[in-house]
C-alpha cells in the first residue's frame, strides 16, 4: 500500500515540500534470514570469496518466523538532492571523506580516485554546499550512520507527531522481501535485469531505474545500487548493513537476507540509507 503523506508531515516537514512516498508495511509475521538451501544458491551464484570464507554462513541469522507492528518506510533510498536540502536547513556536515580517513578506514577495494566522484564542494555562485552535478537523483552516499538517523529525525516533524528513524534490521528485511522470505524482492531466483550490480554501471544509478526489482510492498533498490545503515547492531561495536549488496556485488550477496556489520563512524560510496517514519494516524 503506498502512503504519499501530507505536506509538512509524514517525516517530510523538513523536506520543504518534497514529501517523499512512504510504503505502508501492515503488522504480522515474516520469515527472516536464511536457511541451508538458500545459502547454498547464494554460493553457487556468488563469489570466490564468498565460498572461500563461507560469508553466509558466519553473517546471516538463521531462518526464523518474526513478527512486527505496522509501521512506514520509503520507497526509495534518500537521493543526494534531499540530502542536500537537509544540509542547507541544518548546517550538518556535507558528505565528505579526505584520503587520509579512507584509507584509515581498510576495506579499500575502490581506490580514492573512484570516491572522487561522489564528494560534495561548495556552490560557486551561492557558496552552500552541494552535491556532486548530474547526481541529484543517485542515492546520497559518503555518511556514517550517526548522519543518517540525522536525516530521519530532521524529517520526522516533530511538531506533528512522527518520528524518523533508520529501519531496524528486521523492518528493512520485510520490507525487502515479503511476508514468504524471498531470497530477492523480485522472488527466489536471480536477475541481472532488476538491479545495479557487478559493476555493470561502474558506480550508483539514480534511485528507483530498476522497476523491475520493486518488492511485494513497492519499495525499490532493496538489491544493488548501495548498501544501507539500519538502527541494528551487529555486535563489537558495529553497525548492522544490509541493501542486498551493491552495485560492484556479485548475485549472492544481493539478496533481502544478506547482511554484514560495519563500523557506525564508516563513510563510503558503498553506503547510502532510506529511512522509517512512525505515523500517528486515525484507522
Amino acid at each position: 500500500m503506498v502512503f504519499p503523506g501530507r505536506a509538512g508531515a509524514v517525516c517530510g516537514a523538513g523536506a520543504a515540500g518534497a514529501v517523499p512516498s512512504l510504503i505502508e508495511i501492515p503488522a504480522g509475521s515474516f520469515w527472516m534470514g536464511s536457511g541451508r538451501a538458500e545459502r547454498g544458491y547464494a554460493y553457487r551464484i556468488g563469489s570466490a570469496a564468498a565460498r572461500k570464507y563461507r560469508w553466509y554462513d558466519s553473517w546471516e541469522l538463521p531462518r526464523k518466523r518474526v513478527r512486527l507492528p505496522r509501521y512506514f518506510i520509503d520507497r526509495n533510498l534518500v537521493t543526494q538532492s534531499a540530502y542536500q536540502r537537509f544540509v542547507r536547513a541544518t548546517g550538518h556536515r556535507a558528505p565528505f571523506i579526505s584520503p587520509e580517513n579512507y584509507r584509515q578506514q581498510g576495506y579499500l577495494v575502490h581506490p580514492y580516485s573512484e570516491v572522487k566522484r561522489y564528494l560534495w564542494r561548495k556552490d560557486a555562485s551561492t557558496g552552500k554546499p552541494a552535491h556532486p552535478r548530474g547526481l541529484g537523483d543517485h542515492p546520497v552516499v559518503l555518511v556514517g550512520r550517526a548522519d543518517a538517523r540525522a536525516y530521519c529525525a530532521w524529517r520526522g516533524g516533530k511538531r506533528t507527531g512522527e518520528r524518523g528513524r533508520l529501519p531496524t534490521e528486521a523492518e528493512w528485511e520485510k520490507a525487502a522481501r515479503g511476508v514468504e522470505g524471498a531470497y530477492f524482492p523480485w522472488g527466489s531466483r536471480f536477475d541481472p535485469s532488476r538491479l545495479n550490480h557487478g559493476y555493470r554501471y561502474k558506480g550508483t544509478t539514480p534511485a528507483g531505474a530498476f522497476p523491475g526489482g520493486v518488492s511485494p510492498y513497492g519499495a525499490l533498490d532493496m538489491a544493488g545500487n548501495v548498501f544501507e545503515w539500519t538502527g541494528s547492531d551487529f555486535g563489537k561495536g558495529r553497525a548492522v548493513m544490509k541493501g542486498g549488496g551493491s552495485w560492484d556485488d556479485a548475485p549472492g550477496i544481493t539478496r533481502a537476507a544478506a547482511r554484514h556489520g560495519r563500523d557506525p563512524k564508516a563513510r563510503h560510496l558503498l553506503f547510502g540509507f532510506r529511512c522509517v517514519c512512525e505515523v500517528r494516524r486515525k484507522e
